[in-house]
């Protein structure tokens, strides 16, 4: 009896220090929160759930993308705190942080996407795979994309580029060997599908563009899978069965990893490669004095070859044209921001920023910044000319300017996108002239694009006889 009350006597006298025991953890728990919080990135507060996710997408589906991160930066500095996706995140205007975070991939941070995303470019992708098998493929990627595996001096490859203009039907011809009209526009035509579900809501029922997507690439598949079987079977080099025979002849990949390798290469050469060079006739015409300078150097380049196939030498005397491909990727480069995971507790200058925590540089912001760039939002390639910009151009090492991305995930067609997006141009502006027909802007969500879809009238230059 004397026990069976012992008990209950003993833990109601307890009580007093159990409840002093939680005090003292309590306190001390917000002491550490508290000096943690000292070194977190500043930021406002949030709705709940919402977070400051509508100000966001409002921001980049606008065109000026950096708007929502202008107005944090005002309030907190270039490095700030917010709550994205659900999650919180630290937001990147700062150009010396942001190379910071391209340089340290996979030892500090690591790329996350949205499941639609990954779902679309699939798991083999190099675009969303870690580790060792992203070293491995991105280094496959950027030997392949090199100018000699490319043959860039070579005649044959530049006049097949020239004869192919349309992004994707290149990246189609020279990836898989494919070179039939027929076959590279449904090809086209199904990656189109594929593109506009990479951002979409992930439900899986017909009518849903995330369902439509991956039927298209369920097909795309069938079809890489289907030529890799051709491929095992010819007995020509594999040097003539364009990348894709290379991967199948030399790297010994399985068949899945090359679908997915085949199907990012695809994916980052359209959307950059095209909306880059549709974006560079935008803003040619609304600048009518670059328009008319490109179109000189286009027309003398042209005076002198006597012919409509280009050369290496004269993508090289096309100065003030790359001015205008380099200005249209500031303005309107397709990559205007990163996502990334902390994989580790980071520490950088003065600010701590948690394990598990977004880390998103804006590389637009940095593009857009008055500080860094004068009259930041005016389309003016001639600043690329000056020789202050001659360090910052330099999208391989600059902090100031990076639409290709930096570090290990480089984009690795980069050299090659800028030679197709100037020899676009050339045929362009030497054998045609347009006028805009309907107002337009840019945005970037869920993709980079012109809202109206740049709708123009298409006149022969009168100077020149189109074939």
């Amino acid at each position: 009896m004397e026990e069976s009350w012992a008990s209950p006597l003993t833990s109601v006298a307890a009580l007093p220090l159990l409840f002093i025991f939680m005090w003292i953890c309590k306190r001390n728990h917000q002491r550490k929160i508290r000096e943690t919080s000292k070194k977190l990135p500043p930021g406002g507060r949030s709705w709940p759930l919402i977070g400051h996710g509508l100000k966001w997408y409002m921001a980049v589906a606008s065109s000026h993308p950096p708007k929502f991160v202008e107005d944090q930066v005002r309030r907190y500095g270039r490095i700030f705190r917010c709550n994205l996706f659900g999650k919180q995140a630290v937001v990147s205007a700062d150009p010396s942080f942001n190379r910071f975070i391209i340089q340290h991939e996979e030892k500090l941070f690591q790329s996350c996407y949205p499941k639609s995303f990954r779902d679309l470019v699939g798991r083999n992708g190099v675009i969303v795979v870690h580790g060792e098998q992203q070293r491995k493929l991105h280094g496959i990627a950027m030997d392949m994309m090199r100018a000699e595996k490319l043959n860039l001096m070579n005649s044959h490859f530049l006049a097949d580029m020239q004869m192919v203009m349309v992004a994707i039907n290149l990246m189609v011809n020279q990836l898989l060997g494919v070179s039939t009209e027929s076959e590279i526009g449904e090809m086209a035509r199904l990656f189109s599908d594929f593109v506009d579900g990479c951002l979409s809501v992930p439900i899986n029922l017909p009518g849903f563009t995330y369902c439509t997507a991956m039927r298209a690439r369920k097909t795309i598949t069938r079809k890489i899978k289907k030529m890799i079987e051709i491929t095992r079977e010819q007995t020509r080099s594999a040097g003539e069965n364009g990348v894709l025979g290379r991967l199948v002849e030399e790297e010994n990949l399985p068949d899945d990893v090359v679908s997915d390798f085949i199907i990012n290469l695809l994916f980052a050469g359209n959307e950059t490669t095209a909306k880059t060079m549709l974006f560079a006739l935008y803003f040619l015409t609304h600048c009518p004095d670059a328009l008319e300078q490109v179109q000189d150097e286009q027309m003398g380049i042209k005076r002198r070859r006597g012919s409509d196939v280009l050369s290496r030498e004269d993508y090289e005397a096309m100065p003030f044209t790359l001015c205008v491909i380099d200005e249209t990727l500031r303005l309107g480069g397709i990559a205007i921001w990163l996502l990334r995971e902390a994989k580790v507790d980071i520490e950088y200058q003065d600010l701590s920023i948690p394990k598990g925590f977004f880390v998103v540089p804006f590389l637009s912001a940095v593009h857009r910044d008055e500080s860094i760039y004068p009259e930041a939002l005016s389309f003016y390639p001639w600043r690329w000319m000056d020789q202050e910009n001659k360090d910052k151009r330099n999208w391989r090492t600059s902090p100031f300017y990076t639409p290709f991305g930096g570090g290990a995930r480089c984009c690795p067609g980069a050299e090659l996108a800028r030679l197709q997006i100037a020899f676009f141009l050339h045929h362009i502006v030497t054998k045609l002239r347009w006028v805009q027909v309907k107002e337009d802007r840019m945005s970037f969500f869920p993709s980079a694009r012109l809202v109206n879809g740049f709708q123009i009238r298409i006149t022969k230059n009168p100077d020149e006889v189109v074939d």
